[in-house]
């Protein structure tokens, strides 16, 4: 016969609680702990990362731009005077002089103008010519009109000095005396009018002649341009140099001022650089520059810098102080770094590929365990290659330079 214990019941119920309570302690303190642990750190190959050790002393700050080899001079020649392409003579890469004739032109209406000048040249010499003719002509019958003038103050001169003596012997009245003298008078006015008149006709055809001589100098002039128009129809290099373009046609009507070749000294080239117009506010004329032209080193010097801003670069023109390598030639591509400035005794590493100048950027840093730890690091003067470290890193640590942005989510990586 079974016995009731209700003490011994409750005993169980309250075990079986407790048991409960303490399986559910034990498990919130597993999860809460779990939760507070730090997640693994990734692992990283460290062949797949490029790694640099911080260093103090000289600095280099350097900018970098891609560019081009281009002639110091170059001259544009242009068409003088309009007309259509007859004939492309010589092709670029073609060593000229100054007298090549690069391109020939055609105008027929220059060459008529010039026969029509050419005429008009002729018709005003022989119109000088005649002039003169008729001048001489008219100036000889002057000078006979004068000679005739002459020959009467002459004759009443001699009747006067005859009616002189007459009169002194008193064979002659004084009456006719006076009359003899006053023709005498008379002749001589004559005469001298005469001679005014000779000399005034002769004045008259010296400006008739310098007038006919200045319109047939005129002519001739006109005559010359349009010669010389005709000419530059046979567009010459003008310098000594190579012929770099051509860009006409055969068959095209060009006219005057037209761009027709362009020459340039392959023996004189500088170099035209295109530097990020945040790089280029430290660039100043007279900067030492490295110029690679990818066979071989040449040294150049800052001569220019553009102040103005074209696709984000600006243009830096650089003088090569150096010898060209062979196969230097314009239009060549280089690459340049220009040296800005020379800094002493600072704490510096490789630029890392996220970092920019005066910023603050996360960098990891390797540990002695094998891991590489995120250190906030404050950033200064940047270079091509390198970087100026103000805080957050000291002498000696070796940190990650390669791009990391895929593992921002941690603060600790190890490295395999």
């Amino acid at each position: 016969m079974d016995i009731a214990r209700p003490d011994r019941l409750r005993a169980k119920r309250i075990r079986r609680v407790l048991y409960g309570l303490l399986a559910v302690i034990v498990v919130g303190g597993v999860s809460m702990a779990v939760s507070r642990l730090e997640p693994a750190a990734p692992t990283v190959e460290a062949a797949t990362v490029y790694t640099d050790t911080v260093q103090r002393g000289e600095m280099v700050r350097q900018v970098r731009g891609i560019g081009r080899l281009a002639p110091e001079e170059i001259r544009w020649i242009p068409a003088t005077s309009s007309g259509i392409v007859e004939r492309i003579l010589v092709q670029p890469g073609v060593e000229v002089t100054p007298e090549t004739v690069i391109v020939e032109l055609s105008n027929p209406e220059m060459e008529q103008q010039t026969r029509d000048a050419e005429l008009q040249v002729v018709a005003a010499e022989a119109g000088l010519e005649n002039l003169g003719v008729q001048l001489a002509s008219t100036r000889i019958d002057r000078e006979a009109s004068a000679a005739q003038v002459e020959a009467e103050y002459r004759r009443a001169q001699l009747r006067f000095e005859a009616d002189s003596e007459l009169a002194a012997s008193e064979l002659l009245s004084s009456l006719d005396l006076e009359l003899s003298r006053m023709a005498a008078d008379q002749a001589r006015e004559r005469y001298a009018m005469e001679q005014e008149r000779l000399a005034m006709v002769d004045a008259a055809h010296a400006a008739q002649l310098a007038a006919e001589q200045v319109r047939v100098d005129q002519l001739r002039a006109l005559h010359e341009l349009r010669r010389d128009q005709l000419s530059r129809l046979e567009v010459r290099a003008g310098v000594a140099g190579v012929l770099q373009q051509v860009p006409v046609e055969v068959g095209a009507q060009l006219g005057a001022g037209t761009n027709v070749a362009r020459v340039a000294d392959p023996e004189r080239l500088m170099a035209e650089l295109e530097i990020a117009e945040t790089q280029a506010r430290d660039v100043q004329v007279g900067q030492y520059v490295s110029i690679d032209t990818r066979n071989g080193i040449i040294p150049g010097t800052v001569t220019r810098v553009d102040p103005a801003v074209l696709d984000g670069t600006v243009r830096v023109d650089v003088r090569l102080d150096g010898a060209l390598p062979r196969g230097a030639r314009p239009d060549l591509s280089v690459d340049g770094t220009i040296e800005i400035e020379r800094l002493e005794d600072v704490v510096y590493v490789g630029r890392p590929a996220y970092g920019q100048a005066d910023s603050t950027v996360g960098m990891f840093r390797l540990t002695a365990d094998g891991h590489a730890e995120r250190a906030r690091v404050r950033l200064g003067r940047a270079s091509v290659s390198t970087i100026e470290v103000v805080e957050g890193l000291n002498v000696g640590d070796q940190v990650i330079l390669s791009d990391m942005s895929q593992w921002d989510e941690f603060d600790r990586v190890r490295l395999n």
